[in-house]
């Protein structure tokens, strides 16, 4: 079902009430940068003791983009609220 890469639904569910709007919001900004965050913590981890595994590393340099075109949608929308969730969330601002 779902592997040790992937991230379980009882963790979305958490991101989702933690960063979103309500707890059924899972399609704003926050909660998909909230969500791409956890995904490429855990496959930086994965890539830590498997240096080789090049197809992996593709997928993390496809997910950190993803989540970089999403900060930059929230930038331009509110840079307050940018700089919230970039401080909640423990990642720099490169955007």
């Amino acid at each position: 079902m779902a592997d040790k890469l992937s991230i379980s639904k009882e963790r979305v569910a958490e991101l989702m009430k933690e960063y979103g709007k309500n707890e059924n919001d899972s399609g704003s900004a926050e909660v998909q940068v909230a969500i791409l965050t956890e995904r490429i913590s855990n496959l930086t981890e994965h890539l830590k003791s498997h240096k080789k595994d090049n197809h992996s590393r593709r997928g993390l340099m496809m997910l950190i983009g993803k989540r970089r075109g999403l900060l930059k949608y929230i930038k331009n929308r509110d840079i307050t609220e940018y700089r919230a969730l970039i401080k909640k969330l423990g990642i720099r601002d490169n955007v």
